[in-house]
């Protein structure tokens, strides 16, 4: 018997927010990325690995709050919170390998499907190594041909991304990658959605008593979220990161002509009118 499943329970608070939290973990993420091109080598791991962190914590908590929403009528739901964290070391490692290999490579075509490949990758398998910790009194089943689209969606989309983030600078482009990468993770998560339905174990019922998603999932989002901010502030505190390189630095400076330096020779003089001719010395007339 299969159950009644409800992405939507707040209405449309938890997509909105899950969104927003998806593009601010990009927009850092990415510029982290962009930050790590333009710096000195020995910092440049620094902020590869606080893009993946922003990106990794980023998609993570959008999920988990898209997740509140999630019900399934006739059973009550609980989290492993051990497999729950897991997919977040997950997703961090998964698109910190992605983004190293092309802070490191750079905007080569091989790098760019690589690494957006591997952190595509890493979005989708968080997201279904978060489900697998959901705990009920049924199993999950999954559409294999959603969940492939899914997972197709999350690699372009992460491919996109990683090209924007190397190869288009300043603030107005960072801005829409940031924002087309927080539709496709949020669009990766609700086709990964409505792939799923759920087989109930015994007869079907309401659920009745035990704590809501929210309450469950509001705890365990406190740290991702708090390091979003921080990082946030340190982005804030780098002009260089927010606005991308400064228009004076694209542009070459304008060469100055140097100054023509024409020799220069002593006046001639008469020397016997400037000097009296000393005692003993032939006068230029005796010559």
């Amino acid at each position: 018997m299969h159950g009644t499943v409800d992405g939507f329970s707040y209405g449309l608070v938890t997509p909105v927010a899950a969104f927003i939290m998806a593009c601010l973990g990009g927009a850092l993420g990415l510029r982290c990325t962009a930050r790590s091109l333009r710096t000195e080598r020995s910092f440049k791991a620094a902020w590869l690995a606080l893009g993946a962190t922003s990106i990794g914590s980023g998609i993570w908590t959008m999920h988990f709050i898209a997740m509140m929403g999630f019900s399934v009528h006739e059973a009550p739901l609980g989290y492993d919170r051990g497999i729950t964290f897991a997919s977040l070391a997950v997703a961090i490692v998964m698109v910190g390998i992605g983004i190293f290999i092309v802070g490191y490579r750079g905007a080569t075509p091989m790098a760019l499907v690589t690494g957006g490949t591997i952190t595509g990758l890493g979005v989708a398998t968080m997201h279904y190594l978060g489900m697998a910790g959901i705990r009920t009194n049924g199993e999950f089943e999954y559409n294999t041909v959603v969940v492939s689209i899914s997972v197709v969606i999350a690699v372009v989309a992460a491919t996109a991304a990683l090209w924007a983030a190397v190869s288009v600078h300043g603030f107005l482009a960072s801005l829409v990658a940031s924002l087309v990468m927080g539709v496709a993770v949020s669009g990766m998560h609700y086709t990964g959605m409505a792939a799923l339905s759920v087989r109930l174990h015994g007869a079907s019922g309401v659920a009745a008593g035990g704590e809501t998603p929210a309450a469950l999932l509001a705890p365990m989002l406190i740290g991702p979220v708090a390091f979003l901010i921080i990082a946030g502030v340190v982005v804030m505190f780098d002009p260089l990161v927010v606005m991308g390189k400064p228009d004076w630095e694209k542009r070459p400076p304008r060469a100055i002509p140097l100054p023509r330096h024409r020799p220069s020779f002593p006046e001639r003089t008469s020397w016997a009118a400037s000097e009296p001719p000393r005692e003993g010395s032939a006068s230029p007339h005796d010559w």
